[in-house]
């Protein structure tokens, strides 16, 4: 049965390579959450991740972690090879913005979402 909850969106800002470290990539990107929206569960594969809540509320589960619960202004890290269980925008009203900024190795996909079971 598919989800009715509404999904993330994702603006690309800048991709570059970075100079000083062979074979990895910078990217960041603003994700956006419409009121209720749930991501899929994910992993970003070996890539170092940085959130900052740009606008709303948005609740976070790592495997393994607590949820946490975000609000315009804070921020969090996601190790590599991190499982990100939830990632949902808290209101049903008002929309939740992330910024993420990725270090990756150069190629590598920055979202795989688990498979439906």
């Amino acid at each position: 049965m598919a989800s009715t909850r509404p999904t993330e969106t994702v603006k690309p800002l800048l991709q570059q390579a970075l100079p000083n470290v062979k074979g990895k990539t910078f990217t960041s990107e603003i994700v956006d959450f419409p009121p209720g929206a749930r991501a899929v569960p994910h992993r970003h594969g070996q890539a170092f991740v940085y959130a900052y809540v740009l606008e709303g509320t948005v609740r976070s589960q790592l495997a393994g972690e607590p949820v946490s619960t975000y609000h315009q202004g804070d921020n969090w890290v996601e190790p590599p090879g991190a499982h990100h269980l939830l990632t949902e925008n808290t209101s049903p009203t008002r929309r939740a913005r992330l910024l993420v900024v990725f270090v990756s190795n150069t190629g590598e996909k920055l979202k795989v979402d688990d498979q439906a079971s």
